[in-house]
């Protein structure tokens, strides 16, 4: 998410500047690689580049083809073989042996469809949205649809794409990608063409919502700023929750906790941390928030902290169910041997990275399987009738 604001950032510079700029995107990838599908760059014709497509490696020779694709004001499709051995460029270096899609495209700076207004569009709201971008790895050289479609959590429509067949078959899988909440690709065959869509599921930014506003919260601001995070800081302590103790984009909120959930909204991507210190309002919080879908509610502070709460709801005649208790991580964090504010912030942040990726935040080193699932990069088939 905040590659996406950023290259909407250098695109309007680059646009107020007078400059022309092309967006490349990793459209797919058959084995390994440093970036995904969906990692993008945005290159100017100054050469300035905003954003990344892998680890360093491809970025030069990508820099001189999107300014060749700038010249002639036509999208290219580019392959990057990182298994080619006999490439001391690429292959030997990167290590990553795999086989990278790239998608180079103009942007049209007056097309309110182009492939940056719609990425803008994705990220405008705090919804989800699906963005599709549509390529062909049978003809390289022919016409290159790009990113031309896409479609908003609210039922928003908004793309460039002129063929209405293919169009209806793409909103089918769009609706999918929807209902399983997954990026997918498909290929649409026809007597004529063979064309690939990405059909690119986007979350939008974490919400990092912090119950407590000392010291030992700035930490959290910063890190979460530098990831693109929203945050937003709550205390019932007007000496404490002052905008000027963080980040110009935290959100800073004085109040009871009992007023707490009328003041925000919480979808899939909001999380909780708790560290007022003070055991009321941390007790009165986590008895609000297990009655919500949030997926995650971090306490800090030892376990006997939250067994003293459990056993107080008990007293009151709350009994938390296997589900509610699934989101509370209390002690908070990964283990780390975390000491300072600033190395706890670090372990809460990787907790919930990994809580939100579905992953339980081990060591690398110990998997024996791929990094990344290679499932999900499969591309099936769908005929165009």
């Amino acid at each position: 998410m905040k590659e996406i604001q950023s290259i909407i950032k250098a695109f309007d510079t680059a646009q107020f500047d007078g400059r022309n700029s092309a967006l490349v995107t990793v459209v797919h990838l058959e084995g390994s690689s440093y970036r995904r599908p969906g990692a993008r760059m945005l290159v100017s014709d100054d050469g300035a580049m905003t954003g990344a497509i892998s680890g360093g490696c491809l970025e030069g020779d990508a820099l001189r083809k999107a300014l060749l694709v700038l010249n002639q004001q036509q999208r290219r499709l580019v392959t990057y073989d990182t298994n080619d051995e006999e490439d001391a460029s690429i292959g030997v270096q990167l290590g990553c042996a795999g086989v990278i899609q790239v998608l180079m495209e103009p942007i049209n700076n007056d097309d309110p469809n182009n492939s940056i207004e719609l990425l803008r569009k994705a990220v405008a709201k705090r919804q989800v949205s699906v963005l599709v971008t549509v390529f062909s790895l049978r003809n390289r050289k022919g016409y290159q649809h790009g990113t031309c479609l896409l479609v908003e959590e609210d039922g928003t429509i908004s793309g460039n794409l002129k063929d209405d067949t293919l169009r209806e078959m793409l909103l089918e899988d769009v609706e999918l990608s929807f209902r399983e909440q997954r990026s997918s690709f498909k290929n649409y065959t026809s007597d004529q063409n063979e064309i690939t869509a990405f059909i690119e599921y986007i979350n939008p930014a974490v919400s990092l919502i912090l119950i407590g506003a000392g010291n030992d919260v700035i930490p959290l601001v910063s890190m979460a700023e530098i990831m693109g995070w929203e945050t937003t800081v709550i205390d019932g302590r007007p000496s404490h929750a002052k905008k000027e103790r963080f980040s110009s984009t935290c959100q800073v909120i004085i109040s009871k906790p009992e007023n707490v959930l009328e003041q925000i909204s919480i979808d899939q991507q909001t999380v909780f941390v708790l560290m007022t210190h003070n055991y009321n309002y941390d007790f009165a919080m986590l008895k609000a928030l297990v009655k919500t879908n949030a997926k995650y509610i971090g306490m800090l502070g030892p376990r006997k902290k939250f067994d003293r709460m459990l056993d107080d709801m008990k007293s009151e005649g709350i009994k938390l169910s296997d589900e509610e208790l699934s989101m509370i991580y209390s002690p908070v964090g990964l283990e780390l041997g975390a000491e300072t504010p600033e190395e706890i912030a670090l372990s809460i942040m990787s907790e919930i990275k990994a809580v939100l990726a579905g992953k339980m935040g081990g060591s690398l080193r110990r998997n024996t399987n791929p990094i990344h699932s290679t499932g999900k990069l499969v591309i099936s088939d769908k005929n165009i009738s």
